[in-house]
This record gives C-alpha cells, structure tokens and sequence, in this order.
C-alpha cells in the first residue's frame, strides 16, 4: 500500500491541463497576428490586382495605417491596417489574389528587423574591401620588368625611328589595304535602352477593352455643332462672386451642360435608353456620367438623379468626385449605372474629337477648348467665344435626325441660359 502510494506521489500530473495550456497558447498567438484580407469591393469584382506596397514588409505600423493599393477593374481600394505591430506582406506588386484571400499579417508583438536587416549591411564594405585587396598582394609577372635583346630596343629606339612603311609597298594597291583597316576598326556599339516595358494596370486593361468593345458591338456615329458662350460667360462673370459666397463652390461649365443635357434628354429620350436583348429600354431618371482623367486612367463617376439637382449641387458632386479620384478613393457604386455621359477634352486643349460610346449607354457629349473665333452675327462678322460639341450616338437606337435635334437642343439652351429656367 505504501508503495502505491509512492507510486501514485511520483506519477506525472494529468496532460489535460497542458493541453489547455497549449490551446490557450495557440489562441493567443493567433489574437497576436492581425490577418489582412483582400475586402468585398462590389458584387462583380472577384478579383484584384496588387498595386503599391506603401509600407514594406517588417515596418512597424500603426492602427490605421495604410497598408498597399490593390487595383481592381473599376476602382482602386487602399487597404489599412487594423491593429499595431509588425507588417509581413505575403503578395508582391503584380500578383492577382482573390476577394477573402490573405495578403499579409500585423503581428502585435514582434519587434521591427530594421536594425537586425541593417547589421548584415556593415559587413558587407569589409568583404569587399577584402576582395577588392587580394589582386594588389599578388601581381602578375608580366607587370614587372622586361628581359631581353627586343624588349631593350623598344625602350631605347623611339617611335618616330621604328621602320613603319611610309607608303603602299610594291605589288599591293590601296584597295588592297583598305579591308586590313576595316578588320582592325572596333564593332560599332549597339545601341540599348531605346524600348522599355511595363505592365498594363487593371484599369488600363478595362479601358482598352471596353473601347473594342464599343467598337464592334455598336454602330457609332459622330455628329458636330459649334456654341457661343457669349451668354454663358457673362452670367458666370456676373455671378461667381455670389455664387461662391453663398454655396462655397465655384460655378463652373459643367453645371450648365448638364441641365441643358437633361432638358435636350426629355426632348429626345432614345438617348437615354439601352438595348437589352430585342428589347430597347428607356431610363425614366437622369443619371449622367462626368468623364474624369486621373493619373491612372480615365473614369467616370455618375451625377445621381441630376433633374432634382441645383447648380450647386452639381458643382459640389463633381468637387466631391474630383478630389476621390485623385486620391483613389473612388467606391464601385460611385461608377456604377449612369444613362449618359459628358467628357471635356477641353482642359487639354483638345479643338475637336469624336467620342466613344461607354456601354450600353447610346450617347456621348464631347465638350472642347473655348477659342475666339470670327463669326457671322446679323450680317456682321465679330469676335466670339466658341466651343466645337461632339455628339456620339449608337445608329441602332437614334436616327440622325434625332440626333441632330439632341445637339442643336443643347446649343440653343446654352446659348441662351434663360430656357434653361423655363424649360423650353
């Protein structure tokens, strides 16, 4: 009995309380990693394109921080991050990965390698320096001094005195000696780094086929007008000031164009509908796209409802939309939808160019540069304010009268501001 009683005394303890340990261990050095996933970005994007790494693997970070640029076929989503700690990136620039994927981790605990990755890079003179050493301890024995009868005459006789023929020897032409100069001349050099290469982004890939797309599917036609903005520039210049001070935006072109977009689209509604199938369907709201240019590209983000919106409202949402685009801060639900877009290639100085269509949209209005231009007014020729418009249509759904009403609607509504107000 007492010895089962030793026995018992020097038995091991029960491992169930280890295995909780373990576990527990086991949880908090999840709780310790923070994942990073690539987040839902709309319900047709299931994937992404890796873009920026804003901050390198092994950096510290902070909450909030911004992480990498991931590039998907409508919009650009910066990832943050969601707790301290140390950043391990598990992508590299380039890679695709998918909604839900796991693209690096913050671990809470660790310390930065920045000062263990700088210790290697001392030692990294030294070994050169070594190398750079051996070939001065042993020199050849070439380098050192010359033996021999030939050797002392080239010292001594001097160059002007060594027998070189002064001319073509007997028997050989100059022809002849030309080709021996030829071989002794050195290879021309090549010439390298005419041609560079990158990669296309995943927005430029949309654009490009989007642009084919437009091409072979729709039948595009393009027709043109001219607008005196005599009118329009005078009641700008008249009203900025209080337009300013009262709304806190500037009022721009823009806002014009889009009312007179929306009285010429009640006039000719075919310019706002689509085909579905064998079907034509007409929009009965007014949601018109703002072709905007940014360094990746050019996007359009979509005015919602602008029937219901004041001029200021309008200039605000395209302040608004503006500013995002720079900062790629763009959501998929600001470029989804829209019946009808509107770019201007004047902030370039574009004079003149013919749109594409954006599909399934029927039409497009292409706005340019303001230029003086002499012009006929009453039997008089003056000196006005001019913009040649664009107007690009799919001929499966308008006819050119059609079209040509849409365009002239929208000049006579900008030349004379007032319509606009009334509604004719």
């Amino acid at each position: 009995m007492d010895h089962t009683l030793c026995i018992n005394k020097n038995m091991p303890k029960s491992s169930k309380p280890s295995l909780e340990r373990r576990q527990s261990k086991t949880k908090a050095h999840k709780k310790m990693k923070e994942e990073i996933k690539v987040p839902a970005m709309g319900e047709s994007i299931t994937e992404a394109t890796v873009g920026t790494l804003i901050k390198p693997s092994g950096s510290t970070v902070q909450v909030d921080d911004e992480i990498l640029e991931l590039e998907t076929d409508k919009v650009n989503q910066v990832l943050y991050a969601k707790a301290s700690g140390v950043l391990t990136l598990q992508v590299k620039p380039g890679e695709t990965v998918t909604i839900g994927q796991v693209v690096g981790f913050v671990d809470t605990e660790a310390k930065a390698t920045q000062g263990s990755a700088s210790e290697p890079q001392a030692t990294v003179p030294k070994t050169e320096e070594k190398a750079q050493a051996k070939p001065q301890e042993a020199p050849q024995p070439s380098q050192g001094i010359r033996y021999g009868k030939e050797a002392f005459l080239e010292d001594v006789v001097k160059p002007e005195q060594k027998d070189f023929p002064q001319s073509v020897p007997v028997g050989k032409t100059r022809e002849q000696e030309i080709p021996q100069l030829e071989e002794e001349a050195p290879p021309p050099k090549k010439m390298e780094g005419r041609e560079t290469r990158r990669k296309m982004s995943q927005i430029r890939k949309v654009i490009a086929n989007r642009l084919v797309e437009a091409q072979q599917t729709t039948a595009m036609l393009t027709t043109f007008n001219e607008i005196d903005f005599s009118a329009i520039m005078a009641a700008r210049e008249k009203y900025k000031d209080a337009f300013l001070k009262k709304h806190g935006v500037k009022l721009g072109f823009m806002s014009f164009f889009v009312k007179a977009v929306v009285s010429a689209l009640r006039e000719v509604p075919d310019l706002n509908s689509y085909i579905d199938g064998n079907e034509i369907v007409h929009r009965e709201y007014f949601d018109i796209g703002i072709a905007v240019g940014t360094d990746r590209g050019l996007i359009v983000p979509v005015l919602r409802n602008c029937e219901q919106l004041s001029f200021a409202e309008v200039e605000k949402d395209i302040e608004a939309y503006a500013k995002k685009a720079r900062e790629g801060r763009l959501a998929v639900d600001d470029l989804q939808g829209g019946g009808f877009t509107i770019t201007n290639g004047g902030i370039y100085g574009s004079l003149l160019s013919t749109p594409i269509l954006n599909p399934p949209q029927c039409g497009i209005l292409g706005m340019h540069k303001i230029e003086k231009r002499a012009v006929v007014v009453d039997d008089q020729i003056v000196i006005r304010p001019m913009m040649y418009v664009a107007l690009s249509y799919d001929h499966r759904i308008v006819d050119g009268k059609e079209a040509v009403t849409f365009l002239v609607h929208v000049k006579n509504a900008l030349e004379d501001p007032s319509r606009l107000l009334i509604e004719v």
